[in-house]
């Protein structure tokens, strides 16, 4: 504790201009306290997106990417009828199925505001909603509609070799497919259920942050500060979103590439700012702040490879999950105290 100089006061502290109303919502949201100070500098931020082949979907006779998962499961079958292996995949499975599944739909992945308002939080993932959904996975997963290829980015290469039709992942895989897909390819948003919710809600953010630590000279800090500031401007976040496929942190930055003409150029390539400003962040769908995530994700992966191999039904896989899980907040809260 008091090891992080939150951002917002390294900019005030040193005199460099910063207004939080400068940046994406769902972007900063996720970095904030339940108060709205902002704690760290967000750089690489990105949200999970469903990228397509048109040339499979063309193909396969379907006139436009798929909005609902009824939609997903009927565009799935006619891909894998028009010869291609799969009909889609996925990677970073948690961040996608599960805390993004859940924001999109506005359900909550814990208790305590998905644990932003204190650590006394308890995972509920394990409802009716992400259950059926996982089901469903677990079933298109022996016919053949999905095909499971890894925890992170392993099945990026199902996609850009032509083998699956779609793909949901991170829009920061726009560089990579770029290079390597051999077909037209775009984004479109993620499916969701329209017997849960009647419009999405809004999709979360990945990536990373930057964090500044005390203990260092005043001078020290103002450079920082200074650092912050070049890294937030419109020009820097601007080239970095069209090289990568990382959001904007900032809307100047989205209306500089608006004005270069890149969203027309490279159709789709705004997809991820779409989905992320579709509208404001409700305490389900801000983000995630829960202790010891990373080795909860690990439990989360073994889980949802069970229901892939069918080992586990979706409901044993996701009971098994959320009790192994809060064990560990239930750790972190006595450590935290």
């Amino acid at each position: 504790k008091g090891a992080v100089y939150p951002v917002e006061d390294v900019m005030t502290d040193s005199g460099v201009a910063f207004d939080k109303s400068d940046y994406l919502p769902a972007v900063i949201s996720y970095y904030q306290t339940p108060e709205g100070k902002l704690l760290s500098m967000p750089f690489n931020s990105s949200t999970p997106v469903l990228w397509y082949n048109k040339e499979a979907l063309d193909k396969a006779g379907v006139k436009e990417p798929p909005k609902t998962w009824p939609e997903m499961e009927a565009a799935s079958q006619k891909i894998l009828d028009a010869g291609y292996k799969c009909g889609f995949s996925f990677g970073w499975q948690s961040w996608v199925m599960i805390e993004n599944f859940s924001s999109w739909h506005n359900l909550p992945v814990g208790t305590k505001e998905n644990g932003f308002a204190g650590t006394d939080t308890e995972f509920t993932f394990n409802n009716k909603q992400v259950k059926r959904m996982l089901g469903n996975v677990g079933k298109w997963q022996q016919s053949k509609i999905f095909q499971y290829g890894g925890r992170r980015g392993d099945s990026l290469p199902m996609f850009t070799n032509g083998e699956c039709g779609m793909w949901m992942n991170s829009s920061a895989y726009y560089g990579g497919i770029k290079k390597q897909a051999k077909f037209e390819f775009s984004q479109a948003m993620l499916p969701f259920y329209p017997d849960v919710i009647d419009n999405p809600q809004n999709s979360i953010i990945g990536g990373a942050t930057l964090w500044v630590l005390r203990g260092h000279e005043k001078a020290s800090y103002k450079g920082v500060a200074q650092f912050m500031s070049y890294l937030s401007s419109p020009e820097v976040q601007s080239w970095w979103h069209q090289e990568t496929g990382y959001v904007p942190i900032t809307t100047a930055a989205y209306e500089l590439s608006k004005k270069q003409g890149f969203y027309e150029k490279n159709p789709g390539t705004d997809i991820a700012i779409k989905q992320l400003s579709l509208n404001q962040p409700t305490p389900n769908s801000r983000g995630i702040r829960f202790g010891s995530f990373v080795q909860v994700r690990d439990i989360i992966n073994e889980e949802m490879e069970a229901i892939w191999n069918g080992s586990k039904t979706a409901d044993q896989a996701l009971d098994e999950a959320v009790a192994r899980g809060n064990k560990l907040l239930r750790k972190f809260e006595k450590a935290n105290k």
